[in-house]
């Protein structure tokens, strides 16, 4: 009620930030209140249900529809108790965020590159289909093709959500194109989901950073090889580089530089939270840091293995960007371990 109301406050709705965040809390409590009211009214109908039965006497017909009707509404009541448990679960609060997602290849020379190459062309699939906007912030492409390293910007709804379980090192068996003597080889990749991120959530001193420019090289126009427009900038404390030569204007790449460093170091303190959530409740699904090795994935035998599940997964599928049933997984798993975590705080109470 309180939330709807804020709907209507001017300074809200000037608010653009502020309206979106109102509206999205108001749309998950709306579940949970929708549940309960749900809960009540059977409860009520429970009650009328017992009262029939007890009423009706010798009359076995009447019995029996007071007693079918009891099952019918306490199975309902007991999905219901399940459904508001996990509404009521703590929520990661980067669900609902945007994010930058950077495939850089790891160990196996230009067939990792390749592999990045193929790991990027899965996700932007997925996230076409998401009807999520993608968007590149930088790249440096293998010279075999694929790509050494790149970094995306990715909108959309609740999408750190679901792409947050594609973080760690993935793992390809396969014979590269390249290999003449038709030898398997082993190449990794590495994925970070970095949530986006603004001033309220990291603090960065001006004088901790140092920036300089240079012309940026290749393809854009004479502006682009005659001017400084790229941007290279270190984050003294942290170590963090970042070369930003995306933009044709010099303030455009500062603006995309400092984006980028904002998410990394909000993304170290973010992983460091998410070690230390899931140390603590014993998770069986990782660290959830960049370093894990998530999946391996099989050309031979054509299978995708998530070594958190436990369990393998059409490659076909996967590389089509059907990885809504991977994420679904790893989603039900990670509330399967709250509940229980939850469950034994209850039981030492």
């Amino acid at each position: 009620q309180e939330l709807t109301e804020r709907l209507g406050d001017p300074d809200v709705i000037a608010d653009s930030k502020l309206l979106m965040k109102i509206m999205s809390d108001r749309s998950k409590s709306e579940s949970t209140v929708t549940a309960y009211d749900e809960y009540s009214t059977l409860n009520e109908e429970l009650g009328g249900a017992t009262e029939l039965f007890q009423e009706a006497g010798d009359d076995q017909e009447m019995k029996e529809m007071a007693r079918a009707e009891m099952k019918e509404i306490e199975n309902r009541m007991n999905e219901l108790e399940s459904e508001i448990q996990v509404l009521l679960l703590p929520k990661d609060p980067n669900d609902d965020r945007n994010i930058m997602i950077e495939v850089r290849a790891g160990t196996g020379g230009s067939e990792a590159n390749i592999f990045a190459g193929d790991l990027v062309d899965v996700y932007r699939k997925y996230m076409t289909n998401q009807g999520w906007k993608v968007s590149t912030m930088e790249e440096s492409r293998g010279d075999d093709g694929g790509y050494k390293s790149i970094t995306l910007d990715v909108k959309g709804d609740m999408v750190y959500s679901k792409m947050k379980w594609e973080a760690g090192v993935h793992r390809v068996q396969r014979v590269p194109a390249t290999e003449s003597q038709g030898r398997v080889h082993t190449s990794t990749a590495t994925v970070a989901i970095m949530p986006e991120c603004d001033e309220v959530d990291v603090k960065i001193d001006p004088k901790e950073i140092e920036m300089s420019t240079m012309r940026s090289g290749g393809a854009g126009g004479q502006n682009v090889n005659k001017v400084e427009t790229a941007v290279d900038l270190l984050h003294k404390p942290s170590g963090i580089r970042i070369k930003c030569t995306q933009e044709r204007s010099q303030l455009k790449n500062k603006d995309l530089a400092m984006k980028m460093l904002m998410a990394r170091l909000y993304d170290i303190e973010n992983e460091k939270r998410e070690m230390e959530e899931r140390a603590k409740r014993g998770s069986q699904i990782g660290t959830g840091g960049r370093s894990e090795k998530i999946r391996t994935y099989n050309w031979k035998d054509s299978r995708c293995s998530d070594h958190r599940l436990g369990q393998n997964f059409s490659l076909a599928d996967f590389l089509n960007a059907d990885i809504g049933k991977i994420i679904d997984a790893m989603a039900a798993k990670d509330q399967e371990e709250k509940l229980k975590a939850l469950s034994e705080e209850n039981s030492m109470i």
